[in-house]
């Protein structure tokens, strides 16, 4: 767990040093950075979206992904556990769910999250959660400075997940293999697309609702590749 604790620890330095910035820079530099980081949010969401090889699973995990959320309303769910969060916190932040959301697909929806703990679960050493620790360190600065406090909270979903992979690595790895994690990735990308188009108010969409699109596209690509 070693890498894992390193990579949330470095989320939270980042993430502290990024909202010092953001409470020094004057509102419209901010404005401009939080649209910056929209515009590179459409291109990863592209870039990982582009990905996949079954469009197929694609389009059904983001149907059915969409119609669980919806059922559920993780939305509704969220934004009220968020506001009460602000309460506590004394917040004027308008940006939690945004950020919080960039931030965890943007840590966790990737070949290296997983690769990285399955190499640190199965005793192959935590060098590339390292890396991914210096990369998220630095990306964290930047989406703090310009998405605020909801990136900071986005280390306890990091910590959970890479460390449930780490510690479940020898079991799992059978199972996710490269195809299914490259569906999940490509999934990923284009709830980071939806993302890209709210920071940018194109189009104000229920990410949180499509999150379970990520689940069923696991459970495709298991039926559908194995």
């Amino acid at each position: 767990m070693t890498g894992t604790l390193i990579n949330t620890a470095a989320v939270i330095a980042g993430s502290l040093l990024g909202l010092l910035i953001k409470s020094r820079m004057p509102k419209k530099i901010n404005e401009r950075v939080f649209q910056a980081i929209g515009i590179f949010t459409l291109f990863f969401g592209i870039y990982m979206a582009l990905k996949t090889e079954h469009i197929i699973i694609m389009v059904f995990s983001m149907v059915l992904g969409t119609i669980i959320g919806e059922l559920l309303d993780i939305d509704k769910a969220f934004n009220k556990l968020t506001e009460s969060f602000r309460k506590r916190l004394k917040s004027k932040e308008s940006h939690f769910s945004e950020g919080f959301i960039t931030s965890f697909l943007l840590f966790c929806m990737g070949s290296m999250t997983i690769l990285g703990a399955f190499n640190e679960g199965l005793g192959k050493g935590a060098d590339l959660l390292m890396a991914k620790s210096v990369l998220d360190g630095f990306s964290s600065i930047a989406l703090a400075s310009s998405m605020g406090i909801g990136v900071l909270f986005s280390a306890i979903p990091l910590f959970l997940f890479q460390g449930g992979l780490t510690l479940f690595a020898a079991y799992l790895a059978d199972y996710l293999t490269d195809p299914i994690v490259n569906e999940l990735t490509a999934v990923g990308g284009l709830l980071l697309l939806g993302l890209g188009l709210n920071i940018l108010e194109i189009k104000k969409l229920k990410i949180l609702n499509m999150l379970p699109a990520l689940v069923v596209a696991v459970l495709l690509a298991l039926i559908l590749l194995d």
